[in-house]
């Protein structure tokens, strides 16, 4: 258990001062994260009566998880993460598409122009593939990065791009706008750390066996580390079913949305494992109030490298934007305008 103490806002040092010095005085362990957010691992009444009277004390209360600075309670009105000219976390849902792994030029700036073309708001390029098997495509690497960084200015979109290596941040940082942790790399604490530092905005994968909890306390590493621009990704759970790849779980984006200021986006395409389902399972993602969409596109999925059945074709992605539409309204949003400065 965990306890949130949120000071108002303004709190100088002194203030601040004063709240830790009681606390300690009175023999109760606390933690300074910011200037208005501490903790304590003594229960919320205890804590609550200690500090009771001091009026830059805005709130105490109790956590489920060790993640103070992740928790609802810490920033009640929400956090938007800017994503090139795109907020992530506001009233409209953001779609980012591109291919699971750039293959070529042609196939990367094809793509990557069908989904300015389409309404997206960013370009998924992954250039460093984590691969079950060491004798699959593992991606094109530094040469990668080079193609991305071109469809970015062709395009005008900002890039998202998975980072494997703590070798590879630094080298990523100037040609990608997103750094990804992937859902094998949730609980690698070092990239997480690491990435945090970065000071780019993450998408931060929910691993296939993790919990709710256990992703907002890997949250709360890059949000330690300084970097608060942070976004979450649901894209399935492994579950008992063999009739799909992963069990999607919507019920998560509403649980992420009740104790988290972060802003919670969903990949259908990894769940889906077929490219029938993704449409509806957006559709469906955005309905039930996720900030927005990450699918996998191609310009010719047949002969894609990595995760062939699942990619949309880019043909497909007109229906897709249609059907969010509707789908973000159900939820009280809108689907976001094609950023200014993507061009044609």
């Amino acid at each position: 258990m965990t306890t949130l103490i949120v000071l108002r806002d303004g709190t100088d040092e002194e203030r601040l001062g004063e709240v830790v010095d009681r606390l300690r005085d009175a023999g109760v362990p606390c933690r300074s994260h910011s200037a208005t957010v501490l903790s304590s691992p003594s229960p919320a009444a205890r804590v609550g009566a200690v500090l009771a009277g001091l009026p830059q004390v805005a709130q105490v209360s109790a956590l489920s998880g060790d993640y103070p600075l992740a928790a609802r309670q810490s920033a009640a009105e929400g956090t938007r993460v800017r994503l090139g000219r795109t907020l992530i976390g506001g009233p409209d849902v953001v779609v980012i598409a591109g291919p699971c792994a750039v293959e070529s030029r042609d196939q990367l700036l094809t793509t990557a122009a069908a989904v300015r073309d389409a309404g997206a708001q960013a370009l998924r390029a992954g250039v460093f593939k984590p691969r079950t098997s060491p004798y699959s495509f593992q991606g094109l690497g530094a040469d990668g990065l080079k193609l991305a960084a071109e469809a970015r200015r062709e395009t005008g979109l900002p890039v998202v791009s998975e980072v494997l290596d703590v070798r590879d941040v630094e080298l990523m940082a100037g040609s990608v706008d997103m750094l990804q942790i992937g859902a094998r790399n949730v609980q690698n604490y070092p990239l997480l750390r690491e990435v945090g530092a970065s000071g780019l905005p993450v998408l931060l994968k929910r691993g296939a066996g993790t919990t709710i909890d256990e992703t907002l306390m890997a949250a709360e590493y890059l949000l330690d580390a300084g970097n608060h621009q942070v976004v979450l990704c649901e894209r399935g759970i492994r579950s008992f079913e063999t009739g799909y790849r992963f069990s999607l779980d919507l019920t998560a984006v509403t649980v992420f949305r009740e104790r988290t200021h972060l802003p919670v986006i969903v990949d259908p395409s990894h769940a889906a494992g077929r490219r029938s389902r993704v449409i509806p399972l957006a559709l469906a993602a955005a309905a039930a109030g996720a900030d927005g969409v990450i699918v996998e596109v191609h310009c010719d999925p047949e002969t894609a490298r990595c995760d062939a059945e699942q990619a949309l074709h880019v043909a497909d992605l007109p229906a897709l934007m249609a059907g969010l539409r509707p789908a973000a309204a159900a939820a009280g949003r809108q689907l976001a305008a094609t950023p200014a400065g993507a061009s044609g």
